[in-house]
């Protein structure tokens, strides 16, 4: 019997988002209860196909991210930026009562999806009860990527409270500010970085995942009991200044990196086309020319301090701090080792 069972449970349990727990999100709208749909599974973000998208599944997705009641279901065309060319469709034909907690407790077809990306669901909800920030800064801080978290609301710039902030909603701020990595998430501030207006009175939590902070989860309105001594403080890589030396024109030659004021090289462990394009895209070179390893050779080793090591992109950063590497300094590399860029323009 429990054989039986066992194998009835086995083939009757579909897989899907039941099995593993998903996020949704609302991407691209003037708040972060608009927007096209977007669900998380196995750390990607996926789209929703709008066949069949009404207001009885925008219900759901309001519900689930506690924007209030449903509004209009609209096209994910209409918002920008546009989705990812990777970006594939999780769902096609959802079919929601609108009395559901989650997307996920909704009927929908996941195994066979013929969709195209201007055909993404959109959402748009009341978000009565959550005001959305417009801007975000880092104020008093040494630089534009580090300091007091502040959101500007109707013209008033405020501070966000420490509660429920983590490393994660500060790798979306630096993210959002075209900064580099994550380094530092402090949930104090000393008398001397104290903000002056009045505290933001939502608490925000982030997946880490999100496009800005925007998109990541509020409280209701005026639910926190901070005080000034709860400000959050982050710091954020600075922006990379690069430059390529050793050619005959700027966008070719090896390339260095500023730390702490001196210049210093890349090693060439895991380096690729993706960084390349990435280089190349911050210098306003236009695209990689992905040189042979004897040409990048041509250039020379370089002297000095090796800064950078393990660099790995995406190709979709805009700037080469937004790619994953080692800590400044650490490496196991020589100067024979050093990388080199060619550009087209």
């Amino acid at each position: 019997m429990a054989l039986l069972f066992f194998f009835i449970l086995a083939i009757c349990t579909r897989p899907g988002l039941l099995e593993s727990p998903s996020t949704v999100r609302l991407v691209g709208g003037s708040h972060r209860c608009e927007g096209r749909v977007e669900v998380e599974q196995d750390g990607q973000w996926h789209l929703v196909c709008d066949d069949d998208w009404d207001k009885n599944d925008v219900a759901v997705v309001c519900r689930e991210l506690g924007c209030g009641a449903a509004k209009e279901a609209l096209g994910g065309i209409l918002y920008k930026p546009p989705p990812e060319k990777w970006q594939k469709f999780l769902f096609q034909n959802v079919n929601c009562s609108g009395i559901e907690d989650t997307l996920a407790h909704c009927e929908k077809d996941e195994d066979i999806i013929d969709c195209s990306l201007n055909e993404a669901a959109g959402a748009l909800c009341e978000d009565a009860d959550s005001p959305v920030f417009e801007e975000v800064r880092l104020a008093d801080g040494p630089g534009p990527c580090k300091g007091r978290v502040e959101v500007k609301y109707q013209d008033q710039w405020s501070p966000v409270c420490k509660t429920g902030w983590n490393l994660k909603a500060t790798k979306v701020v630096c993210h959002q500010l075209g900064c580099g990595r994550a380094i530092l998430a402090q949930k104090y501030c000393n008398k001397a970085t104290q903000g002056q207006g009045p505290i933001w009175p939502s608490q925000i939590s982030c997946s880490g995942k999100e496009i800005t902070l925007q998109n990541c989860t509020s409280e209701p309105w005026g639910k926190n009991n901070c005080t000034f001594d709860d400000h959050v403080w982050v710091e954020c890589e600075d922006v990379f200044d690069l430059r390529l030396v050793g050619g005959d024109m700027p966008c070719s030659g090896r390339l260095e990196v500023l730390h702490k004021g001196v210049w210093g090289s890349v090693c060439d462990d895991g380096w690729g086309k993706k960084e390349d394009e990435v280089v190349c895209k911050q210098l306003g070179c236009g695209k990689s020319l992905s040189p042979s390893f004897k040409v990048r050779k041509s250039y020379g080793p370089g002297v000095g301090r090796i800064w950078l090591d393990d660099v790995r992109c995406s190709g979709e950063e805009q700037s080469l701090e937004q790619c994953k590497h080692r800590f400044w300094g650490y490496h196991d590399c020589t100067h024979k080792e050093d990388v080199a860029v060619i550009c087209s323009e």
